[in-house]
């Protein structure tokens, strides 16, 4: 895979940090190649808070990290470091916090997640070496985002039916037990331009996190959209899709929607949904939270959202739960997936149990 830098190291500790990961990605067989080179695959941009500017992609497989850095401990740093990531249409930060007493480069994600690498002992080839093992694998992984919408969905389904009905219900309830939290906003922080950019790119930017699906028959389920309010799904082709499959050729998610519907896209998480649907027919629901719950198996590296590597651990944890039909999974830094027999049957075994701040580590 290939890389490259852009934006300006315009001082010491930038310059010290492009220097470093620099020579770990290149002993890990990275390329280091010009901006002017095509198919560039990872991009680390240097941030200019002063002149913040995004860097904007020619492809959506281009991974993109902004770099940027303070010298005073934000009281909060995910409420100062994320409309960093978000104005500058980037993946994925790193933060760099930098005292005369400590060294943090903290990690910023789409999703919230928030956690950090500590420069100790004096040691930069440690450090980098931290740094590296945490960006390599999610800005190596495959999105699957893209939706195939076909407008031959059967009229008896274009105002949906009683499975759908109970994923509007079920999304009233998240929204009651306070389970969707609201993203940043947004729509605040960019221009109409590049908040379309981000939607195109990232399929996200809407009014809550998380996401819930049903089983109809086989391997087809219904699912929530992106970007809707889960707490008032009513629309069959815009608030609940149904997903018919996975084109491993065009690397797609297949919908069929109603052919009069200006459909939005399905939920980032849909080819999660579909592996633990295809992989397990035991499963009837799937519920996904940005919570937490103690003593549950998790996944290890925290992989963006809607990609194909998120996907398959989830899956595989899915496998090795005693009943993969009532398994809850947690995502590192990110949030859980919880599979039912019903949705119903989800909500009985989290009442009481749901941790609304997830630990970051």
């Amino acid at each position: 895979m290939n890389f490259t830098f852009v934006g300006q190291l315009n001082s010491p500790h930038l310059k010290w940090f492009a220097e470093g990961i620099k020579k770990e990605l290149v002993a890990e067989s990275y390329q280091y190649c010009e901006e002017s080179a095509e198919n560039i695959r990872m991009v680390l941009h240097f941030v200019n808070q002063d002149h913040m500017k995004p860097y904007r992609r020619k492809a959506q497989a281009t991974f993109c990290v902004a770099v940027a850095e303070t010298n005073a401990f934000p009281e909060d740093i995910l409420k100062e470091g994320y409309p960093i990531l978000i104005r500058t249409l980037s993946n994925l930060l790193i933060y760099i916090i930098h005292s005369p007493e400590t060294l943090e480069a903290y990690f910023i994600t789409l999703e919230r997640g928030c956690y950090s690498v500590s420069y100790t002992d004096i040691d930069d080839q440690l450090f980098f070496s931290k740094v590296a093992k945490r960006l390599i694998p999610i800005a190596s992984s495959r999105l699957v985002i893209d939706n195939e919408f076909h407008r031959d969905l059967p009229e008896e389904l274009w105002n949906g039916d009683e499975i759908s009905a109970q994923l509007g219900e079920a999304g009233r309830k998240l929204d009651a037990l306070n389970l969707l939290p609201a993203p940043f906003p947004m729509e605040e922080l960019l221009s109409p331009q590049d908040f379309r950019h981000v939607k195109r790119l990232f399929g996200i930017g809407g009014l809550s996190y998380g996401n819930l699906s049903a089983r109809k028959k086989g391997q087809q389920f219904w699912m929530s959209a992106s970007g809707v309010n889960k707490g008032d799904m009513r629309e069959i082709g815009r608030d609940i899709l149904l997903v018919a499959g996975y084109s491993e050729e065009r690397n797609a998610m297949l919908l069929h929607i109603p052919p009069h519907i200006e459909p939005r896209r399905v939920s980032v998480d849909a080819i999660e949904h579909w592996m633990i649907y295809t992989r397990h027919p035991e499963v009837k629901a799937i519920i996904h939270i940005h919570a937490w719950m103690d003593g549950i198996l998790s996944t290890e590296i925290n992989y963006p959202c809607g990609t194909w590597e998120l996907a398959k651990a989830v899956s595989d944890l899915v496998s090795r739960a005693d009943d993969p039909s009532r398994a809850i999974i947690g995502l590192k830094n990110h949030g859980l997936t919880i599979t039912g027999t019903s949705l119903e049957d989800i909500f009985e075994r989290i009442d009481g149990l749901i941790i609304r701040q997830i630990p970051m580590t």
